[in-house]
């Protein structure tokens, strides 16, 4: 790939400046134009559950009404969509909550989609990787009351209840997969354990903060990539405005630093939680 080609696809003009790196951590064999603009490669154990997240300075992941958050709280910043990418581009699946999906109205849970600039980068690393086309998209919805009609549907995974596939079964693309649980909510636990069975590994959890918390809470989370954004919110009683773990108490679950970039003012951080015997 030619310099100039490069510099058009590198967030900005520029890629990321790696400030921290631990070492011996996983290493995929991405393509060399992606090792550059991450300044490094990225990897990791199987089976795995990351999750990505943007914050504002104040801890804001998530603004009130029905409005996609992430892409005001980073100011549509290119770099952090670019780790976006790479982040979906290294995963089988895709996991969301339902009103994730409901601010996303025609949203896609593609690599390419977030950041059109790395659509064939991107591709050649799914194809190294061993991984189909595309991440499936897995969508934890207890009640069912989600758009059928949207087109990130095809192909999906929809977690429920008995309620929410009494209210979805009728009505869902016939490529849409629906499982349903007997109890009254949906347990993340098992939701892994039916995507490890179906041989999608590499988990991407893209929010919300409440589903974010369940795995933490549940010790299910493996990592944490978090992009600090330079902008602050505010915060204000009963303003709805969420902040990165939401509707829990996590009692000071400790994660430890695993790598940190730079890119401008936005800072992109990966962490491991740590695990408690006691959980």
């Amino acid at each position: 790939m030619s310099a100039r080609t490069l510099d058009d696809i590198a967030p900005n003009g520029h890629p990321l400046e790696l400030l921290f790196e631990q070492r011996e951590l996983p290493k995929f064999e991405l393509p060399s134009a992606l090792t550059e603009l991450y300044s490094g490669t990225l990897g990791f154990a199987s089976p795995r559950v990351f999750a990505n997240f943007v914050a504002s300075l104040d801890g804001v992941v998530a603004l009130p009404g029905e409005i996609e958050s992430g892409q005001i709280i980073s100011g549509k910043n290119a770099a952090d969509r670019f780790v976006m990418g790479l982040l979906r581009a290294c995963a089988d699946v895709v996991l969301i909550g339902a009103g994730t999906f409901r601010k996303s109205p025609g949203h896609l849970w593609f690599p390419e989609r977030i950041y059109p600039p790395g659509a064939a980068l991107f591709a050649e690393a799914r194809h190294r990787l061993g991984l189909h086309e595309r991440p499936r998209l897995a969508l934890v919805s207890r009640s069912g009351d989600i758009e059928v009609s949207e087109p990130a549907l095809k192909d999906a995974l929809i977690f429920t209840t008995r309620a929410g596939e009494e209210r979805l079964r009728a009505h869902l693309p016939a490529s849409t997969s629906l499982i349903a649980f007997e109890a009254d909510r949906v347990y993340l636990s098992r939701v892994l354990e039916y995507l490890h069975e179906q041989g999608l590994k590499r988990v991407l959890c893209e929010g919300g903060p409440s589903l974010f918390a369940e795995l933490v809470a549940a010790g299910l989370l493996d990592e944490l990539f978090l992009t600090s954004a330079p902008a602050m919110f505010g915060r204000f009683r009963e303003d709805q405005r969420k902040s990165l773990a939401s509707g829990l108490d996590l009692s000071g679950t400790s994660f430890e630093l695993l790598s940190a970039r730079r890119h401008g003012s936005h800072l992109f951080l990966r962490y491991a939680q740590q695990k408690s015997s006691t959980r």
